[in-house]
């Protein structure tokens, strides 16, 4: 094996172990392994995988914002997997926001400006605000007298259940049954899936196409100030109104991207203070770093580690040709890390300048609801380290097992002083 080869063997051996069940779950992460391989080659074919993994900063953020990539498609669907294609899940996901692309795609986020825009998440503030102290009441609770609480069971997964549910219209008696559902729905995130990530897939998609059916029918019959009534409404001079089951799809989206990256995000964001106690001390000190301190969070681990591309002619990145539908992943995760961006990339600093972080995506995917998952983030970590000054870390989090997302099963905490 010559040298070339002897270097492109070890780079495939770095993904293979950043791909290999349990890598981004083990405590470290897998950011030590997509380090190494951003600096033996930051843009790697797979032939396992048939795409091109992107490890730099500005590789990624040109595939994500550039008019010369698209994301797999229901056109890519059926030419690539036709075997997938009579599956509720695949049907679902190459029809939605996640999976269209031009004139298809702005008609269905077009109605969704208005709701997770900027001003919208603003409005919705009080709101939030009012969730989030409900909850920290409950995990206070909780953790007295010395107890250890789940931060993800009674703070990280309801509150962007509680916010999103509300926002749809989905009624609170409801909501719990959504986090089991949500999370079988997001295994198509995942790189590679299993034929059991189908069969979980299928099996939320249809239950929870059948729920927002019913409560757009309910709502249709009884309005009120809610997503899925303004949904509803009519709109002069729209080119093609979207049909019932469309409406049903795009709140199922809402309500699963709603709350499983927001459900990580937070996650991580109150595991990375507690784990560096002289950044926690420097929120405590200036609550005005917040802001900050969250897109630090969203840098240093963000709720998503990777997602895929297409060309749609042929282009060179990195040195690389790509052919037209040739397929690019973007690693998130490890561009957000790329010293070339942000210097001292593995420390973590709420004083960070200049942070720019890809783990929203960019471009026209970029995710609709990143101001409302940044705005929940923000009005929780204020008041959970006010009101619990002696929060630490109390035994092992799990982290979910997962090549894609990255999110704690469980992050135990205590109450200590």
């Amino acid at each position: 094996m010559n040298g070339a080869a002897a270097d492109r063997a070890g780079a495939l051996g770095l993904l293979r172990a950043v791909l290999a069940p349990g890598a981004t779950s083990s405590p470290a992460g897998p950011y030590a392994l997509l380090a190494r391989l951003r600096e033996s080659a930051p843009v790697l074919y797979d032939p396992e995988t048939g795409t091109r993994f992107l490890t730099g900063f500005a590789d990624c953020q040109a595939v994500l914002a550039g008019p010369a990539f698209a994301v797999p498609d229901a056109a890519w669907l059926h030419r690539e997997h036709p075997d997938w294609a009579a599956r509720p899940a695949a049907d679902f996901f190459y029809a939605s926001l996640l999976g269209t692309n031009g004139p298809a795609h702005a008609r269905l986020r077009t109605p969704l400006t208005a709701a997770f825009g900027p001003r919208r998440a603003a409005e919705l503030s009080a709101g939030v605000q009012r969730t989030v102290d409900e909850l920290l009441d409950r995990f206070a609770d909780a953790l007295s007298g010395g107890a250890t609480a789940d931060f993800q069971a009674l703070v990280g997964y309801p509150l962007p259940v509680a916010v999103v549910g509300e926002l749809i219209g989905v009624p609170r008696a409801d909501r719990e049954q959504f986090h089991r559902l949500g999370r079988d729905a997001a295994r198509l995130l995942e790189p590679v899936r299993s034929d059991e990530d189908w069969q979980r897939a299928d099996a939320a998609v249809t239950a929870l196409r059948a729920y927002f059916a019913g409560l757009l029918r309910e709502r249709r019959a009884r309005p009120a100030e809610d997503l899925a009534t303004a949904l509803l409404a009519d709109r002069p001079g729209t080119h093609r109104p979207l049909g019932e089951s469309e409406l049903a799809d795009l709140l199922l989206l809402v309500f699963v991207a709603g709350f499983e990256t927001t459900a990580g995000l937070l996650g991580t964001a109150v595991h990375a203070l507690l784990t560096h106690p002289d950044q926690t001390a420097l929120l405590r000190a200036d609550p005005g770093l917040l802001p900050g301190a969250v897109e630090e969070a969203l840098r240093w681990d963000g709720p998503v580690l990777m997602t895929e591309r297409l060309a749609l002619e042929p282009v060179e990145i990195g040195g690389l040709p790509v052919p037209a539908g040739g397929s690019v992943t973007a690693v998130l995760g490890a561009a957000n890390r790329d010293p070339r961006r942000h210097p001292d990339p593995d420390a973590f600093l709420v004083r960070r300048p200049d942070v720019r972080v890809l783990s929203f995506g960019a471009g026209p995917h970029y995710c609709f609801g990143a101001a409302l998952a940044r705005l929940e983030a923000v009005l929780l970590l204020g008041p959970l380290l006010d009101r619990l000054p002696g929060l630490v870390p109390a035994g092992e989090p799990v982290r979910r097992a997962s090549a894609c997302l990255r999110s704690f099963d469980t992050l135990p905490l205590a109450a200590t002083g």
